[in-house]
């Protein structure tokens, strides 16, 4: 067995370290979806729960899951709590509810700084409700 060397261990942790940073920090915020935060306020048994992850970056990951409605779309959207905005990042339909949010999505640097502001959320629509039947603002 070849033994690295201290210093080229350390090397090695520091390229590491320096690569993560470079990302920026990532902020994730569990969310739990409810009529009451649409706009204007849905009354409704239909819930959701999930976490949506922002990296420095901009890099967007994460799901919601929902019970009580059948969703036709979901997305997230940019406006403070108590409006409505733009769709930022259209959300992909899973299995049983869930909604995910697809591979590459990213913000650029006025969503991030959104995001950072509390200027973003998340919603779930249904044909009974096409405007959104259930939200939640993101949280940095």
């Amino acid at each position: 067995m070849t033994q690295i060397p201290h210093t080229a261990r350390l090397a090695s942790s520091l390229a590491a370290l320096v690569v993560a940073l470079a990302a920026g920090p990532a902020f994730a915020g569990d969310v739990m979806l409810s009529g009451a935060s649409e706009v204007p306020p849905v009354n409704t048994a239909a819930a959701g729960t999930g976490t949506i992850t922002v990296a420095g970056d901009g890099s967007v990951t994460g799901s919601v899951k929902t019970t009580g409605l059948k969703g036709t779309m979901a997305h997230i959207h940019r406006a403070a709590a108590g409006k409505n905005g733009p769709v930022l990042i259209p959300l992909t339909a899973g299995a049983d509810g869930e909604w995910l949010v697809p591979a590459g999505a990213k913000l650029d640097a006025d969503g991030v700084k959104a995001y950072q502001a509390g200027e973003l959320y998340v919603n779930v629509h249904s044909d009974a409700n096409k405007g959104g039947e259930i939200r939640a603002q993101l949280k940095p």
